[in-house]
């Protein structure tokens, strides 16, 4: 595999008590890591080839679809629900029995009795790695409210995998105290404002860096 191709990814950012005190979950990435080392950064990772084969309880929403071009939407969204349940032991599921024997990878979300669910799944952002990096990613942001989508304890890491540490729920002002990649901050700045005021995008920033320039645009709507 190359590994300075760009690959698609899904990133969740984790809401809880988004009426009171928001918080948000994070953990922190190892010294070792090859793409931003030591950075708290939210769960999320490379879409898998296997990904788009992985039954889904609920789709996307019809709006995040659009919003997303239709482009491979099923296999971001299960991706993002993989990525939050290796990365933190959260799930994001329903209830059920999965059609066939699932994947090794998945073995452990399907033994706790769920299949997995997009339906809190909301569209908020799209990020192209710039050039140069040992990693590049076309990542895409998803916003979830914790306290209605995830089964079980939302305080319960114990499942999750090493590749995350110091998982903690962060309050939304004091996010900018932790070291955060830089398009970790600019996603931050825009969730805070989607939070805050209870809303959900209608048109979706996209922070767009290939080979020729950087760009800053929104999807489904103009330039700003």
């Amino acid at each position: 595999m190359d590994k300075t191709a760009i690959r698609n990814a899904a990133t969740v950012i984790m809401v809880r008590d988004a009426q009171t005190d928001p918080r948000i979950l994070m953990g922190q990435r190892g010294s070792k890591a090859a793409f931003m080392p030591n950075k708290f950064v939210f769960p999320g990772g490379a879409v898998d080839a296997g990904d788009a084969d992985i039954p889904l309880a609920t789709p996307l929403q019809d709006r995040c679809i659009a919003q997303l071009s239709h482009e491979t939407d099923p296999a971001l969204a299960t991706a993002a629900i993989r990525e939050v349940w290796e990365e933190t032991g959260l799930i994001l599921g329903e209830s059920g029995t999965w059609p066939t024997p699932p994947p090794k990878d998945w073995a452990s979300f399907a033994a706790a009795g769920y299949l997995p669910s997009a339906a809190g799944l909301t569209f908020v952002f799209r990020a192209i790695t710039p050039p140069g990096r040992p990693r590049r990613f076309d990542a895409r942001f998803f916003m979830v409210d914790a306290d209605r989508q995830v089964c079980g304890d939302v305080d319960d890491f114990t499942h999750a995998c090493d590749e995350l540490s110091h998982l903690q729920w962060i309050k939304l002002d004091d996010v900018r105290h932790f070291d955060l990649p830089f398009i970790t901050q600019v996603v931050m700045a825009e969730v805070t404002n989607l939070i805050r005021n209870g809303e959900t995008p209608d048109t979706v920033p996209f922070f767009r860096n290939d080979d020729e320039e950087s760009l800053f645009l929104r999807l489904g709507g103009a330039r700003p």
